[in-house]
């Protein structure tokens, strides 16, 4: 039976979108094998979607110095039916941010340590245009969180 990664995105602009492209390509390389990747906008994740996951990537801009409403609310959505229900589950973040990530590093702590989420690679995070190493870090954060999953 194949395992579900679950990308939740919110991806405004074009430097977020790259970075999305490149998390997304990661994750489904063809050498990993059984697993599933489902890419859902923040706005529009389903708290069953969430639920159903095995693996999680969040990927937003740091609007701010926080995380995206859009993100904030599909954890607002999700979040005590997550509680509990998906406990040890890998997750990985990557952020985009101008001015400052630090807020928004800590919001993801917060949520996903308080979910008890277990994170399987260091956070990404890119200020300004991505450069091919930031587009190279978004690939393997795809790739390494998607071969957790792997059985």
């Amino acid at each position: 039976m194949s395992k579900t990664l679950l990308i939740v995105h919110h991806t405004p602009s074009p430097h977020c979108h790259e970075m999305f492209e490149a998390v997304l390509a990661g994750a489904t390389d063809p050498e990993i094998e059984g697993v599933e990747v489902l890419r859902r906008p923040a706005l529009t994740v389903s708290p069953a979607e969430m639920l159903q996951a095995d693996g999680y990537l969040l990927g937003t801009p740091a609007n701010l110095g926080y995380i995206s409403g859009a993100l904030k609310h599909a954890f607002d959505c999700a979040y005590y039916q997550l509680l509990d229900a998906t406990r040890g589950r890998p997750f990985g973040i990557y952020l985009h941010g101008n001015e400052g990530t630090e807020g928004a590093e800590r919001a993801l702590a917060g949520i996903t340590g308080g979910l008890g989420w277990e994170q399987a690679a260091d956070t990404v995070i890119v200020s300004g245009k991505p450069a091919k190493d930031d587009l190279e870090a978004c690939w393997n954060l795809g790739a390494t969180v998607a071969a957790t999953l792997m059985e």
